[in-house]
């Protein structure tokens, strides 16, 4: 999705920075929410590692072969990445997470083990966002005040409030839908781990996807200013 463009005088950021590039909560939240889902070849970068290692050991049954045929395909995304002098943020973590992966699968010799981090990551995440809105300092809230220079201004205005608290929700929805159904496939042992990779990469972007689609719809809805005390000074 391509940055919204900016209308209206931008509200200043933190003392002596350059005016913001967002007006709004909206503009704000969409155009991040873009950018951490790395467009469609940062997608695919993060789910190829994961296939070709769910294909290598249910063809082969070898972890290590597995293992290192995912870890060698992200490695080769990574020089193209370098190559191109383009950013391989979202290879690193494709690497970060087979690495990660590695260490959990062969220390237990078990295949299922290498999807349990993300499981724990996902559980953990989960929690942390539902928990952010239980007390009313929704995660969200902190996107913004990390661009308008005050990381708590933004709980001054409770409908502001609300709203972050909506899109958490809505951010934690595919965390939680990920450890309710990878987590029993986990538990069914190696003769899952075919399901478990294709649960993954199933309920990876194209989740993410549809969570963002819903909080751009939940955005359109509203005009929230990015900074309520100045919206209200005009």
């Amino acid at each position: 999705m391509s940055q919204p463009a900016p209308t209206g005088s931008m509200p200043e950021t933190a003392a002596g920075a350059a005016p913001a590039a967002y007006e709004t909560v909206e503009q704000l939240v969409r155009a991040q929410l873009s950018k951490a889902l790395g467009g469609k070849r940062g997608m695919v970068e993060g789910a190829l590692p994961t296939i070709t290692f769910t294909l290598a050991w249910v063809v082969g049954r070898d972890l290590r072969v597995a293992l290192s045929l995912g870890a060698g395909l992200a490695g080769v995304l990574l020089v193209v990445r370098l190559v191109q002098r383009q950013t391989p943020q979202f290879v690193l973590n494709a690497i970060v997470g087979i690495a990660i992966a590695a260490v959990f699968a062969l220390r237990s010799g078990e295949a299922q083990d290498a999807f349990l981090p993300g499981i724990i990551y996902n559980a953990g995440y989960a929690a942390l966002m539902v928990g952010s809105v239980l007390i009313r300092w929704p995660l969200v809230g902190f996107v913004i005040g990390s661009v308008t220079g005050d990381p708590t201004s933004w709980r001054s205005d409770t409908g502001l409030v609300r709203l972050c608290g909506r899109l958490t929700l809505l951010l934690a929805v595919p965390c939680v839908l990920r450890v309710a159904v990878q987590y029993p496939l986990w538990l069914g042992g190696e003769e899952m781990v075919a399901w478990l990779g294709a649960a993954k990469i199933a309920l990876g972007w194209p989740l993410q996807v549809a969570a963002l689609a819903s909080m751009v719809w939940l955005l359109s809805r509203n005009a929230t200013p990015l900074v309520p005390q100045q919206a209200a000074a005009a």
